[in-house]
């Protein structure tokens, strides 16, 4: 039997400074296009951590460096599809021409809402934010998003000079929600269309590029959920304020229920502080093994965001495991687990009773285990990519 012509992804990911959430959806990407769509797919990565503040400068003034690296990629691996996450600071939308002129098709992930806002999150100041809009960044560089002037000024500067340049270059692109697709339109960001639901894509106007809603993907989910027998509450999070964990502290105190948090961060000391004197444990940043271990003997999930998520991947993740969620009404997680047990953000009593309510809950456990079967288990987001690739021309 001759075997099929694979065809080689090219995945381009610029990694932060601060590692989290996208650089395990990337992860996860890569095993969900070698393992589920029997494809060959390469990283080329470069690290934000290693490139020096200078030379991120650089990169994001001028719209990217070194793109010959990215074409020599493209001709050497033979790459039909180049799949694009984080192109900040060091690759921009040079890289996507290259990949072009070498002969690949491009497709541009979208993880946050770094088209317009430089930090990506829509969160400054302790809240909500679409201040930017367009090529409009000043507001950012007022409210120093990125704590330092000179990098607030670069960051507005290049996000203003090349957001139309780097949708031009690319063949398709996508987002993890219709929530996210949505909040990119508020932003100004010039998509077109309406906004799609969940696996649906529409075209923006003037041949752009598609638009594609696929959810990130959950890599294994349980059999059924084992909530009613859990010991604890727990919150998977990196501890910074947008994530809101000194709500879910405040809230699962009131309820008098145990809470493990897991992840690191800045504010790590002021909420060891706070939890002092309650029912708390932070077992710090824990790896794969040990969150499924601790999810294992958990019997709720808190999500307590305060920005709008694009999608939720820690809620997704509790919810393969078969926890109930509480946690905010915000960004993708209405979209994601359904409105029972979500409360405004920031609310502390509201959470505490949500918490009570669905702590044990095995039936929500359940259903929030068949939800997200149908939207991020391994066979939904490999139909829902191999068809973006389709569609892109791979």
């Amino acid at each position: 039997m001759t075997r099929r012509h694979l065809l080689v992804i090219l995945f381009l990911h610029n990694r932060y400074r601060t590692t989290g959430g996208e650089e395990r959806a990337v992860d996860d990407l890569l095993w969900l296009v070698r393992e589920r769509l029997g494809e060959d797919a390469e990283l080329l990565t470069r690290d934000s951590a290693g490139l020096g503040r200078a030379r991120a400068a650089a990169g994001l003034l001028r719209g990217g460096l070194q793109p010959s690296e990215v074409a020599a990629a493209v001709r050497r691996s033979g790459a039909r599809i180049v799949h694009a996450h984080n192109l900040n600071p060091s690759l921009g939308w040079r890289s996507l021409a290259a990949a072009r002129a070498a002969g690949a098709r491009t497709v541009l992930h979208l993880h946050n809402y770094r088209l317009v806002c430089a930090v990506g999150t829509c969160f400054t100041r302790g809240a909500d934010c679409t201040r930017c809009h367009g090529r409009d960044t000043r507001p950012g560089v007022r409210l120093n998003c990125r704590d330092t002037g000179a990098e607030a000024a670069v960051y507005g500067a290049s996000l203003a000079l090349w957001q139309r340049r780097l949708l031009a270059h690319a063949d398709a692109v996508v987002v993890p929600s219709a929530f996210a697709a949505a909040r990119l339109r508020v932003l100004g960001v010039p998509l077109g269309g309406p906004v799609p639901s969940v696996h649906d894509d529409f075209r923006a106007p003037a041949g752009g590029p598609p638009l594609h809603v696929v959810g990130h993907v959950v890599r294994s989910v349980v059999e059924r959920s084992a909530a009613a027998s859990g010991t604890h509450a727990i919150v998977v999070s990196r501890l910074a304020p947008e994530k809101g964990v000194d709500v879910a502290i405040a809230a699962c105190a009131a309820a008098g229920v145990p809470l493990v948090i897991a992840g690191d961060g800045p504010l790590l000391d002021a909420l060891r502080t706070q939890a002092a004197g309650t029912n708390t444990r932070f077992a710090g940043r824990a790896g794969d093994d040990e969150l499924a271990r601790l999810r294992a003997a958990a019997g709720l999930a808190v999500v307590p965001s305060r920005s709008a998520e694009t999608f939720g991947l820690a809620a997704a993740e509790a919810m393969a495991a078969g926890l109930p969620v509480a946690g905010s009404a915000i960004g993708a997680l209405p979209e994601l687990c359904g409105s029972e047990g979500l409360v405004a953000p920031g609310d502390a009593a509201a959470l505490a009773l949500a918490v009570r309510a669905r702590y044990r809950d095995a039936p929500a456990g359940e259903a929030g285990r068949r939800r997200v079967l149908e939207l991020a288990a391994p066979a939904a987001v490999a139909q829902a990519l191999g068809a973006v690739y389709e569609a892109a021309g791979g």
